[in-house]
């Protein structure tokens, strides 16, 4: 064959290639392009040509099994020498499989190859049974077109060929005991195995964990032959014989290490233990760790009678083991330790161990197993893959997830599988020589070249890494793994009496929902009925379970089997918690929630609760217009629909604690300013005979707007191109249609007028020049102050930013009289007295109470007033930047400063709590204890902190009023 077509076939040694390939049949050259290894493959096949070619022949006259012997060699140099050192056992290869034998059929093959053989010789005679069965499987599992799908079969069938071979050694062990025959018959020994070897999941070349439990008989029922005592005696010698027949030197190759280090106190514990020895350990001594292990322990070999009366015995305390305190935790850290421990030159290329590999599979299943294993029989399996179906049916993790961890393990597994199988040598590595990359690609058929296999592992990786955070480290798992025994029966007599005992108010009314909510065989009902019972502990720690059931169920109805929220209440770190906690808390979210439930989705991001800056809201609003071009009422809704949005977003964040009073005032701001915007674009356009603008005054001037704030607002136009009369019709109809446009039920938006020139006598909307004259004739000195938080907001920019000039020359004045000082004092004084609602508490009112919001406001106002045309930065909008420019200014000492921002910072808190809690304006903190531990709970205060918030907010408020009336009133108060 010429150099290039032996490179075709995949041989990178050219030069032996074409030497080699002389002696093999011209005819079956082809089939060297589906081996894994080529030159290794030609290799021994010239090896046994030269050993043993009459044991050769058979094979290679049929192309069948050529192919057979070659895809065997390329992909194991190990079974390759097995075979050049046993050519009689190549006629295993003669024959197809057409299915893998069970495990009756194997253990029945090695017992027979042991036979009457004693000793070392019986040692190597199982040793070379073994290789012959492992060399069939292994042909059979090269030979499948798709290795992924049958990764989990060659697995068992491996698991059953140890089983045959610790059976095998066990009879050789038996035979060969000096202990008296009829004891050693009598001698019962059962070989529990562990981990892979129990779960039926075993690598090509892992060790394989074993547990050994030992029992006398009594085959007479009259006089037991051996007691317990005896037998663990005889047993400890048998089970090393066994482990000896395994492992230890010979002329056969050991075939894997036996390891028995799982068994009660590890190395330093007694090989074999009776029974009792074993329960009696696991119940007053075991770690949680231990129990994790024995969820895969299996009757593997020896008296399966007695090892599966060990699996039943302990099968108890494994799937109780969850609730033990800190489990879930402990068993995170085990995980965490593991990765630490890897030795920094391994990490990147460990399958088993490092992040990504095969133990964050296994641990999350196991995991999950464990926790939800406590009350839910079908998810106790063993196997990996079986578990993960049953998590997936039952609704303990997503199909979708379920399907992707099953494909990462699988692809996993077939690394190892094809890694092992190279040499027969115990490794968890991925090569890093380039040739034994590329017969891995071609081996696996994972990929076609070296380059594409890693770069598919490393997708593997991330992925699973990814999916195990998601899932290992889910706040669910340890809430559930908390709960009482009796936390799942929702539907127990005791139900109503337990809801009673959390808190719910009205727990018939909680049964109801929970019955509504979990009933039927829909895979929503069967994940509720699994969120339940910790849901239900979180909303007890809200402010109204009641209420937030409520809303969950509402917000459930609404979703319906919408497959995101399920998977975010199951699987996201936190979302779920914090639904609970937003939904228990606000009624104004709950009412949000009814017309936006896909906001729920926010809650798994901390980046979605976070404020929208203007600049999106703004573009956002310009396609809002451009897109309902032609129908004014459809892009007015979708305004609406947008306001209401973002006010939820914020509301959430505020709730969750991801946005600061500070920042929640120019976010609502903004939110008004943009759909002021949109309504604007729809009724007013360039070349309409008017320039129009919208300028912010009041809470919205000063960016501090909460929850149920009205916008305080002026309206200002200027002629262009209309007549004055013509301008002031244009001028009232955009006002008109703004109100109407702007108009919402749900979450009102209150345009107040209020602070316009004459006030509520003036006119609604006024031409600039209008502006001009009032000031300049009659502007009084509250129309000065109220212009001290006028911002341009929304409209024609050349048009507010002269209102703006012409607001400057009269807030900050050259120098303002003793009578108009005298006048501020005496207005606000005028507030304090008439203004505060009829028998509201003075120490309780928010907005115009001792010490609250306007105290803070009017000391604020009256520096602007005096100080702010020679100290340019008290220039602002802001009360809270004012007051610090005030401090820089050494205009108010810092301390003072501090007691003044504390209470408008408190009081501003206060205010929207209200509104988010009752769904509902309010300006007096409440004197109910529910309903002020509910403002409370939303200010972040432990449950029971209504006295704590009450203290709180008398004792700020009260500094705040010392230091306002010694320094706005002077001495006279």
């Amino acid at each position: 064959m010429t150099l290039t077509e032996l490179a075709r076939l995949g041989f990178a040694d050219l030069g032996a290639a074409g030497e080699g390939v002389a002696e093999v049949p011209a005819e079956r050259i082809g089939n060297f392009a589906h081996v894994a290894d080529p030159d290794q493959a030609l290799r021994l096949l010239r090896g046994l040509l030269d050993s043993a070619p009459d044991a050769v022949a058979p094979l290679l006259a049929d192309d069948a099994a050529t192919l057979r012997l070659l895809r065997v060699l390329g992909a194991s140099s190990g079974l390759g020498d097995f075979l050049i050192h046993h050519p009689e056992q190549l006629t295993v290869l003669r024959e197809r499989m057409t299915a893998l034998p069970d495990a009756g059929e194997i253990r029945a093959t090695l017992m027979a190859a042991v036979g009457d053989a004693q000793g070392e010789a019986g040692w190597n005679a199982m040793r070379v049974a073994y290789r012959r069965e492992l060399t069939r499987l292994a042909a059979w599992d090269l030979e499948q077109p798709e290795g992924l799908q049958v990764v989990d079969r060659v697995a068992a069938g491996l698991a059953d060929l140890a089983a045959a071979a610790l059976d095998a050694a066990l009879a050789l062990a038996r035979a060969a005991s000096r202990f008296p025959p009829d004891q050693v018959a009598a001698t019962r020994l059962a070989i529990i195995g562990m981990g892979k070897a129990g779960a039926r999941e075993l690598n090509y070349l892992s060790d394989v964990d074993v547990i050994f439990v030992a029992g006398g008989s009594d085959p007479d029922g009259d006089h037991p032959v051996v007691s317990d005592e005896r037998a663990v005696e005889i047993g400890t010698r048998l089970a090393m014989d066994t482990m000896r027949a395994i492992h230890e030197l010979a002329v056969e190759p050991p075939l894997w290490e036996v390891d028995a280090n799982l068994r009660p106190e590890g190395k330093d514990g007694a090989l074999v233990r009776s029974l009792d020895s074993h329960l009696a350990y696991y119940e007053r001594w075991a770690k949680s760790w231990e129990f994790q292990a024995l969820l895969k322990a299996r009757a593997m070999a020896g008296d399966l009678e007695l090892g599966e009366r060990y699996v039943d015995r302990v099968a108890p305390m494994v799937w109780s083991s969850a609730s033990r305190e800190n489990f879930v935790e402990s068993v995170q850290q085990m995980r965490e330790r593991v990765t630490a421990h890897i030795p920094p030159d391994e990490v990147d290329v460990q399958l088993k161990l490092g992040p990504g590999g095969l133990r964050d599979v296994e641990f999350t299943i196991q995991l999950l197993q464990l926790v939800h294993g406590q009350t839910d029989p079908e998810v106790r399996q063993r196997a990996t893959l079986d578990a993960l179906i049953a998590l997936a049916e039952r609704g303990y993790i997503g199909r979708v997830e379920a399907a992707e961890f099953g494909k990462d393990y699988r692809f996993l597994r077939l690394l190892e599988h094809r890694i092992q199988l190279s040499r027969l040598r115990r490794t968890h590595l991925m090569p890093r020589d380039p040739d034994a990359l590329r017969a891995l690609a071609r081996g696996s058929g994972l990929a076609t070249t070296s380059d594409a296999l890693v770069e598919a592992w490393q997708r593997t990786k991330h992925a699973v890494r990814s999916l195990h955070e998601r899932l290992f480290y889910r706040p669910l798992l340890s809430a559930v793994a908390g709960l009482p025994g009796d936390g799942f029966a929702l539907t127990s007599a005791q139900a109503e009496a337990r809801l009673a005992a959390i808190g719910f108010r009205d727990p018939r009314g909680a049964l109801h929902h929970i019955a509504a909510l979990t009933q039927g065989v829909s895979r929503r009902a069967q994940i509720q009925r699994n969120l339940l019972p910790v849901m239900l502990a979180w909303f007890a720690e809200g402010a109204d379970p009641d209420l937030g059931l409520l809303a969950f169920r509402r917000l459930s109805d609404d979703l319906g089997e919408t497959y995101w929220f399920l998977r975010m209440l199951r699987d996201s770190s936190g979302a779920a918690r914090r639904l609970t906690s937003v939904l228990s808390g606000s009624r104004f979210v709950g009412v949000l929630f009814e017309r936006i439930p896909e906001a729920a989705a926010w809650l798994e991001s901390d980046g979605e609760l976070r404020p929208r800056p203007l600049s999106e809201l703004l573009a956002e609003t310009a396609a809002t217009v451009a897109r309902h071009s032609g129908d004014v009422d459809a892009a007015a809704l979708a305004l609406r629909t947008a306001r209401r949005r973002e006010v939820l977003r914020l509301a959430l964040g505020a709730i969750i604690g991801m946005v600061t009073i500070e920042e929640l005032g120019v976010a609502l701001s903004d939110i008004t300013t943009a759909i002021l915007t949109g309504a604007l674009g729809l009724v007013h356009r360039w070349g309409d005979g008017i320039e129009f603008g919208i300028v912010a005054m009041g809470r919205y001037g000063g960016e501090e707007l909460g929850f149920g704030s009205d916008a305080d607002i002026v309206y200002v136009y200027r002629p262009a191109g209309a007549s004055d009369e013509e301008a002031q019709q244009r001028a009232e109809t955009i006002v008109k249609e703004l109100k109407r446009l702007t108009e919402d039920m749900r979450l009102p938006l209150d345009l107040d007028l209020g602070l316009r020139p004459e006030g509520k006598n003036g006119a609604v909307v006024r031409s600039l020049e209008s502006y001009r004259a009032y000031y300049r004739r009659w502007s009084l000195t509250w129309e000065a102050q109220a212009l001290l938080r006028a911002r341009a907001a929304v409209g024609d920019p050349d048009l507010l930013g002269v209102f703006e000039e012409l607001a400057d020359e009269v807030r900050y004045p050259a120098s303002i009289s003793v009578a108009d000082v005298r006048e501020v004092k005496r207005i606000k004084a005028r507030v304090e007295a008439e203004r505060l609602p009829q028998a509201a508490d003075p120490a309780r009112h928010l907005k115009l109470g001792r010490g609250s919001l306007s105290d803070v406001e009017w000391f604020v106002q009256l520096l602007q007033l005096q100080h702010a045309a020679a100290v340019p930065t008290l220039r602002t909008t802001s009360t809270l930047r004012a007051l610090d420019a005030a401090v820089a200014a050494e205009l108010v000492p810092a301390a003072d400063a501090a007691k003044l921002r504390a209470a408008w910072i408190i009081a501003s808190r206060a205010r929207s709590a209200m509104t988010l809690w009752t769904a509902k304006t309010a300006d007096v903190l409440p004197t109910d204890r529910q309903q002020l531990e509910g403002v409370a709970r939303l200010l972040e205060y432990p449950p029971g902190g209504a006295a704590g918030l009450e203290e709180d907010y008398l004792r700020t408020t009260r500094l705040a009023r010392h230091v306002f009336e010694r320094r706005f009133y002077g001495e006279r108060k």
